[in-house]
């Protein structure tokens, strides 16, 4: 089993992600990596949307590490896992039905709005504030503060909320944000609408950016360090 980085801890401590009625006993080494990877395994089990019953999923760790044979036999688990990953696929085509309709119907009406452009990749601008400085090329970095939105108006990420502005690699941010920095100029603040194809696409990202999600965000271009 691969750890992934552990990006996701913050996150996990903060939600109270799994929480049980007592607290677990973190004294060894042992015990504190053991935590660990039930966190993992609980973050995955939410990103994937997974309901378990705690009390069986428990046993099925326990007999595994005690060498015990299955209680259910491989066509039965099989079986189980094909129809559940039927029925994700289900609700997963259904949901991103929902926001291509949905995204098509906002960037149709926000396309009438004055000053808004629509570029011919489908990204969206509307100029806040006009820079004056130099424009950044995607071999360029930048400082930036910034403030992403879902078409709800839910907040999933915001430099501001976090009392400092980003730095980044043009080239190292989804496809919207690239397009739309190698037009801005430092000092110059716009809004972007980012349609799923520029952003994260059927994956989604994280908790709250699900599949095929249009994203909005307001992006200050600081300054350009090299």
């Amino acid at each position: 089993m691969k750890l992934k980085a552990l990006i996701f801890l913050p996150l996990l401590f903060g939600a109270n992600v799994m929480a049980d009625d007592h607290a677990a006993t973190l004294d060894s080494e042992k015990q504190k990596l053991s935590y660990i990877f039930g966190i993992q395994v609980g973050q995955n089990m939410l990103q994937e949307g997974v309901e378990l019953d705690l009390d069986a999923f428990k046993a099925g760790v326990a007999d595994m590490m005690a060498g015990k044979q299955p209680q259910l036999d491989q066509e039965t688990a099989e079986k189980v896992i094909q129809e559940f990953q039927a029925q994700k696929a289900q609700e997963m085509a259904k949901v991103m039905n929902e926001k291509q309709a949905e995204a098509k119907a906002y960037m149709s009406e926000n396309a009438k709005k004055e000053g808004v452009v629509t570029t011919d990749s489908g990204l969206q601008y509307e100029i806040i504030k006009e820079g004056d400085g130099a424009t950044p090329t995607e071999n360029d970095k930048v400082i930036a503060h910034y403030k992403g939105t879902l078409l709800d108006g839910t907040v999933f990420d915001s430099s501001y909320e976090r009392g400092e502005p980003a730095t980044f690699p043009v080239n190292g941010v989804i496809q919207g944000w690239q397009e739309a920095l190698q037009m801005m100029k430092e000092g110059g603040k716009w809004r972007i609408v980012v349609p799923a194809n520029l952003a994260y696409g059927p994956r989604g990202a994280g908790q709250l950016i699900g599949p095929n999600e249009t994203l909005i965000f307001d992006i200050e271009l600081i300054a350009i360090t090299k």
